[in-house]
Order: structure tokens, then sequence, then C-alpha cells
């Protein structure tokens, strides 16, 4: 049974052409070949020619199975595979072989490790600045339960952006993101900005049936925590999702929220239709 029901038709602005680039072919060939997955491929990011042939990557460390069931999401939920220990040596392996200068590490959720996977994090970050010093390193992470411990254990590895996104507004959190909790989602942000080391980055999609006052809360929410970089993007139905689309947001409100954002202080904001939180990462970091 669908979530929402009566579907409204998908509009000209989000029918994207793929275009065939050489770049990105080899890039993909060079991961497959390097035994690392990215989210970029699990996901079914519809930006992933874009941002490979750009030289954008997001790695996906701890397997590609979660622990956690976000209606929204693409990755498998289930029973997760053992964790690679060779995993960090892997990543920086390919950061440094692509000579990568911004590399985006996320993972799925691992409730079942008693730190939700924040050592893996930390030993992959503390590769990858070992194998690449001068690459820009940003972690997209779970919410570790709330651990405070977890969340300093990746911060200190020597990140340069910590991302942890809100996806949504509360109401429509017990629906679209059963296993995670708004005010905790927000303390993961409070706490990652107090260490008043790392840029702190954040985002949400649109098209789930949130009100306009709504998206004007999450948006003063987020930047209550010292968020500083925020990304807003469309929802898209991946391929055997109940969650349908309820609606779809012209581009030209994608700039409205994108200069209200602004106007409430945020520094840097990608707001679209494409745009997800590491759509080209790296030129937004800059």
């Amino acid at each position: 049974m669908n979530v929402y029901t009566d579907t409204p038709k998908m509009p000209s602005w989000l029918k994207k052409g793929l275009p065939d680039s050489k770049t990105a072919k080899e890039l993909s060939r060079y991961l497959e070949a390097g035994c690392v997955e990215t989210v970029c491929m699990n996901s079914r990011c519809p930006n992933i020619t874009e941002c490979y042939s750009a030289g954008n990557v997001s790695f996906l460390i701890l397997g590609k199975i979660c622990t956690r069931n976000c209606l929204f999401c693409a990755i498998g939920n289930g029973r997760p595979e053992e964790i690679d220990p060779d995993e960090p040596v892997a990543v920086a392996k390919a950061v440094s072989g692509l000579g990568l200068k911004y590399a985006v590490i996320t993972s799925v959720t691992r409730d079942d490790i008693p730190d939700g996977g924040a050592g893996l994090f930390a030993d992959v970050v503390k590769a990858v600045k070992k194998a690449s010093p001068e690459t820009t390193v940003e972690t997209l992470t779970p919410d570790f339960n709330g651990s405070l411990k977890a969340i300093d254990k990746v911060i200190k590895a020597g990140i340069d952006v910590f991302s942890h996104n809100m996806e949504t507004v509360a109401r429509l959190y017990p629906q679209i993101r059963p296993d995670f909790d708004y005010s905790r989602s927000l303390d993961v942000l409070r706490h990652a900005a107090s260490s008043g080391s790392v840029v702190i980055k954040s985002g949400f999609m649109v098209g789930l049936g949130e009100l306009e006052e709504e998206i004007g809360g999450l948006l003063r929410d987020i930047k209550d925590t010292g968020c500083a970089f925020l990304t807003i993007g469309q929802y898209l139905r991946p391929k055997n999702s109940r969650l349908e689309v309820k609606e779809y947001i012209r581009p030209g409100r994608f700039r409205d929220m994108k200069e209200e954002a602004l106007k409430l202080g945020f520094k840097k904001v990608a707001s679209g239709p494409f745009v997800r939180s590491s759509y080209r990462a790296g030129e937004f970091f800059l």
C-alpha cells in the first residue's frame, strides 16, 4: 500500500538526459577494479554521470545493507555484511589514484555496531588524509543513535566538513524516517558545530507532502544548530519504493527557498530539483 496516492505526472524540468562521458566511464571502471563502493551507484543517483565527469565521488563504507528502513532510500535494508578491515586502505588508494581534490565519505546506518561505525569512519578519514594530504574530506554520517563520542571520533579524525541530513520536516519523520528522530538529528548537527573546527552541512528533500510553514520551520531549526551549508532537492521515487512523490516542486520555488535560507544566514545553499546532499560537493565547498 502506498503512503501517498494519486502521484502527479513527472514534469518536463525533471527529464534529464544522461551524457555519454568517457571520463565518467573510466572513473567507474577504476572504482570497480579497486573494490570500493559509492553511494552514487548504490542510491541510483540521477547525477552520477555529471558528478563522475567532474571528479566528484561519494564513497560508501560499512557495506551496502542498512539496518534502518527510510522509505525514500534506494539502498537496501536488512542484515548487514561483516565490516571489511581493508576498506580504509581501498578508499585511500582510490582517492589518491584518482587525484581527487574533494572526497565525500558516507555510509549506511549500522545499529548492529556498538559505535555505529564511527571507528571505521575515522580510520577511512585518516587513511585518506595520509595518502592524499591535500584532499578535502567531507563525512556524511548517520545519527550514531545520538552518541556524542561517536560524533567526536569522526571529527577528531581530521575531517573538513561534517554533514548529517535532516531529510524532511518533523511531522513526516514517523512516516518517512521511522527509525530516526528529528530532535536527535538536530542534536547531532548542534554537537558537531560546537567543536568549532569543521564546516557543518545538512540537507533535505521536498515533494513529500510538507507544508510551506513547515519548510520555514525546518530551515530555522537547521540554522539554529550552527549549520553553514545546506542542500535542498526534489524527492524522486526510487524503483521498488512504496513512497510516492506527493508534489513536484517548480524550479522557481527552489530559488525562493535558497533566498530564504541565505537570508537566515546560511553561508552557501544549493537548491534545485536535481540537487542531492553530495551533488558536486567540491565546487560547493570552494
